[in-house]
């Protein structure tokens, strides 16, 4: 039997509902969201179905209305539909998923689950969404089929955004239906599959709320502050800028209140069960509805002076109050600020000397010894665990990669020095030698399994390509300070960027024209992309702008002009290259970054969590790599037959629009509505797929018998689109969307991508356009208010509107 989901059920239309129904549609699968009926319905509106979908609809106006937005495009909406558990329970029988995101109430879900039974078709899979209520007690009493089709699947918020999915298999669930389930949620939905046991809040709320609710009762015992907790516990360790009090905020006081009483209640027999015990402080602010960004105020709060000035200000646990706060000084932070390592920022926290340091030590000791102790209780492998908390709380590392990073043997002998109870199957694999719970061997990633008392490899899917592990493996073949190539098997190579946000200069520039003749005498063809970062992380941000404006200062625009003419030969030379060339873009890819997909690639295969566009406009420049030249392209390629003034007319404000307000997509699939993304290009939604997907793009093309495109001349709108654009930029100016400053760049924006001074509907050199790309950046470049914009941009990260 070969399962598909053409059509699946969410039950439940609250935030988790919501937002599950919001993945499953922007994936393109017809998704139906279901309710109760409003218990207060007037006797008017008894009969009347949308009072009677209310709290359904509710729900779904809340996945329109938020930002960031759940859909990965407004259209996607088009596959949600809406209903009522009475009315249109029935419908149930057409889905094959239906999934179960109700209240945290055992005999609720256990009467949902009786009424599914009898309706949904034989073979469908029902799954539960649950976080602390055991499976086999929800499915008790209901047939063997049914039993065989549940499962777990517990999704982290927001939805769409977080990468972990939680599959907890029932005690009957047959082995094929878990088998597709981790397929489909890993390949079709994007997630990291996580596999979890039946045991309360599963694996990530288990060990993330361990390691909340300790901090939180060290905080009081050592007398630190909610700021100086935050501060250690942030990017210095790895961990979101949100760190630990900002995330609950995020999350909700009355959530994580829940999810640590659950824990408590239901596991009586754990060691560190008191661990679980939210600080009394947390209930009362609980009670005073100080629930987080819900109720506007948590343990944080954003005040306004009378000059209406935003001021962040801090609760107090011992008074309730929130006051104004400062920058966190501790020794222990300010080393590792020093430090270039993520390991040794983590080592400089916790081996310090400082109270910041001590107590910092002490609650990462504490998480460390719980995980462990989680084995095989939770998972069967350390590898569930830090990925759990890799995907579900965005740490750059899990417990066991933090314990390699600050060194297993010194933080053993620390903890056995300060009284803690190291775990006995910890202290048997340094007993026998292993000092660290991962190690690479031939660019393989293995993992020491607690329970053997050996090294495992990884396991990963067939479509994954690790870059680290093939350069481990020695696959290198060339590489210099800015960028690498990697030979990816099958005779195709990854170009990989790896300056900082993956950003384009000259050295780069220089390693493609190196790139190129290499894959050229030695393979059959090119994919540019890399895997650096955590989500959504860069593509590439753009080009060195800090390069630039030395340049400019020191009056070299003969030099900047000998930089982008090699930087748009470069790019013409991938284009027409005799072999085919994919872009696998993901995160940021602004700029330069987006340049290279438009103008060196023959095929884009995109990660859905795309942020692309054209935002030279931002400090005060142009796309000046070929960007304006490939957009055009990009926008009318797909233009049948001969080409009409209409056509140009229709497609050259879009183009215009796209760079001269700077638009950047929010997925890939609005990056195709934008036109940066054309109907050959494919979007996928699991990052880890990508370089392997392209690959496989490559390939596809090297069997069709790939040719390279023919160079031809390019139509253009010509000087007539001069006089349609200033009536649009006068439009926007007075209603004051754009500076006087903005229209002047805009102008020249759009005399550059019309092809400047020739007729309507001619056909030039694609050479032409480039020219005058580069003269009006380096124009731009004498502008004081480009400088201005520029500088600013470099000193603060934002844009300067002058």
């Amino acid at each position: 039997m070969t399962r598909k989901i053409r059509k699946a059920a969410v039950i439940g239309s609250g935030v988790m509902g919501g937002g599950i129904a919001a993945l499953l549609a922007s994936a393109g699968v017809k998704t139906l969201l279901l309710d109760i009926v409003p218990f207060d319905l007037k006797e008017e509106e008894k009969s009347d179905p949308v009072a009677r979908n209310r709290i359904a609809k509710a729900g779904l106006d809340t996945v329109l209305m938020s930002r960031p937005a759940l859909l990965m495009h407004p259209t996607d909406a088009d596959l949600l539909s809406i209903g009522n558990l009475e009315d249109d329970f029935d419908k149930l029988a057409e889905c094959d998923w239906i999934v179960e995101v109700v209240v945290e109430n055992l005999k609720i879900k256990q009467d949902l689950l009786k009424r599914i039974e009898p309706v949904r078709k034989p073979g469908s899979i029902v799954s539960s969404n649950t976080s602390g209520i055991p499976l086999k007690s929800m499915s008790e009493g209901l047939s063997d089929e049914f039993k065989q089709h549940f499962l777990g699947t517990h999704f982290f918020n927001p939805v769409r955004y977080m990468k972990l999915l939680e599959i907890i298999p029932g005690e009957d669930t047959l082995s094929d239906v878990l088998a597709f389930m981790a397929d489909y949620g890993e390949r079709v939905l994007g997630k990291g599959i996580v596999w979890a046991k039946d045991t309360p809040n599963f694996v990530g709320n288990r060990i993330g709320v361990q390691g909340m609710v300790k901090t939180m009762q060290l905080m009081l015992e050592d007398g630190l502050t909610i700021p100086e907790v935050d501060a250690l516990f942030g990017p210095a360790m790895g961990r979101p800028k949100t760190a630990m009090f900002k995330t609950a905020d995020l999350v909700g006081l009355d959530t994580l209140f829940h999810v640590a009483k659950n824990t408590y209640d239901l596991v009586a027999d754990d060691e560190a069960r008191d661990d679980f015990v939210m600080p009394a402080f947390v209930g009362k602010m609980i009670e005073e509805k100080m629930l987080g960004k819900k109720t506007n105020v948590g343990f944080y709060k954003t005040d306004l002076t009378p000059e209406w000035k935003k001021i962040r200000t801090v609760i107090d646990p011992a008074t309730l109050t929130h006051a104004e706060y400062g920058k966190v000084e501790l020794p222990c932070l300010a080393a590792a600020k020093a430090a270039k390592s993520l390991p040794e920022k983590m080592k400089a926290v916790v081996y310090g000397d400082d109270k910041g340091a001590q107590f910092a030590w002490k609650a990462i000791a504490s998480n460390l010894i719980y995980a462990a102790n989680r084995i095989p209780e939770i998972s069967d492998t350390i590898v569930e665990i830090d990925n759990a908390m890799r995907w579900g709380f965005n740490f750059e590392m899990g417990p066991f990669q933090t314990w390699d990073a600050i060194g297993v043997k010194k933080s053993v002998e620390k903890m056995e020095s300060d009284g803690m109870p190291v775990p006995e199957s910890v202290k048997a694999m340094l007993a026998a030698g292993n000092d660290s719970f991962y190690k690479l061997e031939n660019g393989k990633l293995y993992f020491y399994d607690l329970a053997s008392g050996s090294y495992q490899a990884v396991k990963i899917s067939d479509n994954i390509i690790s870059l680290a592990g093939l350069k481990a493996d020695d696959k290198t073949v060339k590489t210099c300070k800015s960028a690498s190539l990697v030979d990816i098997g099958d005779d195709v190579f990854c170009l990989e960027f790896h300056t900082k946000m993956n950003a384009l200069n000259g050295e780069i520039v220089d390693f493609m024209a190196e790139t190129l003749d290499y894959v050229d005498a030695n393979g059959t063809g090119l994919v540019i992309g890399n895997q650096a970062g955590g989500m959504p992380g860069a593509f590439s941000a753009g080009a060195d702008l800090a390069f630039m404006a030395g340049l400019a200062k020191a009056g070299k625009y003969a030099e900047i002009d000998a930089f982008l003419k090699k930087g748009q030969s470069g790019m013409q030379k991938v284009r027409y290259a005799s072999f085919p060339v994919v872009a696998a873009p993901y995160g940021l890819t602004l700029g330069g970054g987006c340049e290279v997909c438009l103008g060196a690639a023959d095929k884009i295969v995109a990660h859905s969590e795309l942020y692309m566009g054209l935002v030279e406009i931002g400090v005060g420049l142009l796309p000046g790599g070929g960007g304006c030249l490939n957009l055009w392209r990009k926008m009318t390629c797909s233009i049948p037959g001969p080409v009409t003034d209409v056509d140009l007319a229709k497609f050259f404000i879009p183009t215009f629009m796209a760079i001269a307000m700077a638009k950047v997509s929010m997925s890939a699939a609005e990056a195709r509505a934008n036109g940066f993304l054309g109907p050959r290009d494919r979007i996928v939604f699991n990052r880890d797929y990508l370089i392997g997907e392209a690959k496989k793009e490559v390939l596809k093309m090297v069997d069709e018998g790939y040719a390279p495109p023919v160079k031809r001349p390019i139509k253009v709108f010509g000087a007539a689109a001069q006089g349609m654009i200033d009536a649009e930029l006068f439009n926007m100016q007075s209603a004051k969307y754009v500076s006087e400053y903005d229209v002047f760049l805009a102008k020249r924006i759009a005399y550059v991508i019309s092809g400047g001074d020739v007729r309507t509907n001619s056909a030039i050199d694609e050479e032409i356009i480039l020219n005058l790309e580069r003269e009006a950046f380096i124009d731009f470049w004498k502008q004081e208010k480009t400088v201005a914009r520029v500088d600013h941009m470099l000193t603060t990260g934002k844009p300067l509107r002058n």
